[in-house]
């Protein structure tokens, strides 16, 4: 049996961080607002990148305690990925945070959209779907997600139509939500422990909900899909990490000087 053909674009790297409140609250408001200034440094030139169509790039405060802070980066490379790895390792929010989880794909889609005759390279929309701006959404919400491999639910031994209507009938649900839910599809096997990686940008996160539980109900999700753990969280720019830093610190000082 063939496996389908995939679309392939740029390479996407999740990485989910923790701040280590002992080590950020001992540094004092002068000392964490130079390193602010130094990660807004660093910020601005991966915002340059975006802007430049040479990558993508977003930072986000998590809700809940499984992470901190999540930064999404794409590049047309693993090479480059690690570039920006070491480049993040360099600046003075790396030394007050740790890695939680990461994850590393590349951006996909359906090999069914590409038209015949067209050369995929001169495709602007669809280019423009490979390699993506980071979408303005105020909230997204990741998780990695495998297809399960179980006695009769094998998605990969079903035959080709089969898995078309299956597709087909989860689209419709995802088209409900046009407008509402933005979504970013990557891709993973061979790349990490998943199979796939779904990032969902929304100005609502109970969007988040709905679609994922209409999905529930759907039968390739019911039958076939086993997912990971969820992150969510709210899009920030500068000002907004350095404000929702700075508050652990403020109120950190508070506390002190009432003691």
């Amino acid at each position: 049996m063939a496996a389908p053909i995939t679309l392939d674009g740029w390479y996407v790297f999740h990485d989910l961080r923790r701040v280590r409140l002992h080590d950020w609250k001992s540094l004092g408001q002068t000392r964490a607002q130079a390193l602010m200034r130094d990660w807004a440094d660093f910020a601005n030139r991966q915002y340059d990148v975006q802007r430049n169509r040479e990558g993508s790039f977003g930072q986000f405060v998590v809700s809940g305690n499984k992470a901190d802070l999540l930064f999404i980066y794409m590049r047309p490379t693993l090479s480059e990925l690690n570039d920006v790895k070491a480049q993040f390792a360099s600046t003075d929010l790396a030394d007050v945070t740790e890695s939680v989880y990461s994850y590393v794909s590349v951006v996909e889609l359906g090999g069914y959209l590409a038209k015949p005759g067209v050369d995929i390279e001169q495709d602007e929309a669809l280019q423009a779907r490979l390699k993506p701006t980071m979408p303005v959404h105020s909230h997204v919400c990741f998780y990695p997600m495998n297809k399960r491999r179980q006695g009769a639910d094998n998605w990969y031994m079903l035959p080709p139509e089969e898995r078309r209507e299956f597709l087909k009938a989860h689209g419709m649900i995802g088209r409900q939500f046009a407008g509402k839910v933005k979504q970013i599809i990557s891709g993973s096997v061979g790349l990490d422990d998943w199979e796939w990686g779904v990032t969902l940008f929304s100005d609502d996160p109970l969007h988040f909900k709905k679609l994922v539980y209409e999905m529930r109900f759907d039968e390739s999700s019911a039958r076939f899909a086993e997912f990971g753990p969820f992150y969510v969280g709210v899009q920030v720019d500068n000002d907004g990490i350095s404000d929702w830093m700075m508050s652990c610190v403020s109120a950190s000082s508070r506390n002190a000087e009432s003691r």
